[in-house]
């Protein structure tokens, strides 16, 4: 009898402090959306209704700007380790592993990255990254995920990565998602940017974003989840990774649980940013070495 009344003290006590960490945290799941080569220059004249009732119910900056060079795996880096390549060491479009000595490493040895930070602080929360561009794979920390995927070749299976996501979501209900699209980007290098072409893409794009909102609300957790929608970099002509603002400037969408209503914010807003904007959401001290600032005034 002893014993079965200490068990459920302690059953009792551990239910107590999980109940007391999650109180910490401004929702339960988070999701971000990831559109590479999404120029900030392209959101007034987009029919993206899907992101666009996110702005309407939330806040937004379409003046969040990348590290330079304005390139993916560098931002995409960014993105998640919460610095810049001065101090996690990649720096080229498509670095696989740092050109730089990153400037400190974790338990997996790499950079650390928001993924990494919420698995120390939470074990057991599930988080899942899914990607088109395999490059994505090389810049979050794998080993501190439960589920990594690259969806097929999306010149033949568009729709595959959102189905994925979608199936992800609904049968897991994760804590921490990332939802990396690789356009539009290729439509960027292959048409240019700011054409019909660029256009149509993004409007495909918000119909793969309201599909994965749908998802949410049909596993049941959309009142508890904040979605975020943002891109790496932008673009001119048919490249990026120059100094102009059409490459630089990229939109970052927050709504949610705990996130005002408050539109267009004006505080300056950089790449690693993001990452610490997430951690921020799960209570989580951040490293020292990240240089990233949560965009606290979006929070309730």
């Amino acid at each position: 009898m002893k014993k079965l009344r200490l068990l459920a003290v302690l059953t009792a006590f551990f239910t107590a402090s999980c109940f007391c960490f999650a109180q910490n945290w401004k929702a339960d799941h988070v999701f971000l959306i990831g559109l590479d080569g999404w120029g900030a220059y392209s959101v007034e004249k987009a029919e993206m209704p899907n992101v666009k009732s996110l702005m309407d119910a939330g806040c937004y900056t379409l003046k969040k700007r990348s590290v330079l060079p304005s390139s993916s795996a560098v931002n995409w880096a960014s993105m998640f380790m919460g610095a810049g390549p001065e101090l996690h060491g990649y720096t080229e479009w498509g670095s696989k592993t740092p050109e730089l000595p990153s400037r400190v490493l974790n338990e997996h040895n790499i950079f650390p990255t928001v993924f990494s930070e919420l698995r120390k602080a939470a074990p057991d929360a599930e988080m899942g990254v899914l990607y088109e561009w395999d490059g994505i794979k090389y810049l979050v920390d794998t080993l501190a995920l439960n589920y990594y995927a690259q969806a097929p070749d999306y010149n033949q299976y568009p729709t595959a990565l959102c189905e994925m996501a979608c199936k992800y979501i609904t049968e897991k209900k994760p804590v921490l998602t990332a939802i990396c699209f690789d356009n539009p980007d290729h439509v960027g290098h292959a048409d240019g940017h700011d054409t019909p072409a660029y256009y149509a893409k993004l409007k495909e794009l918000d119909g793969y974003v309201g599909r994965i909102l749908d998802a949410v609300k049909a596993a049941g957790i959309y009142d508890n989840s904040i979605i975020i929608v943002t891109a790496d970099h932008g673009g001119i002509n048919k490249g990026h990774g120059g100094k102009t603002m059409q490459e630089m400037e990229t939109p970052f969408i927050i709504a949610g649980k705990n996130v005002k209503k408050g539109g267009a914010f004006e505080e300056s807003m950089m790449q690693f940013d993001c990452a610490s904007t997430v951690a921020s959401i799960f209570g989580l001290e951040q490293p020292q070495v990240w240089i990233g600032r949560p965009m606290t005034q979006v929070f309730k």
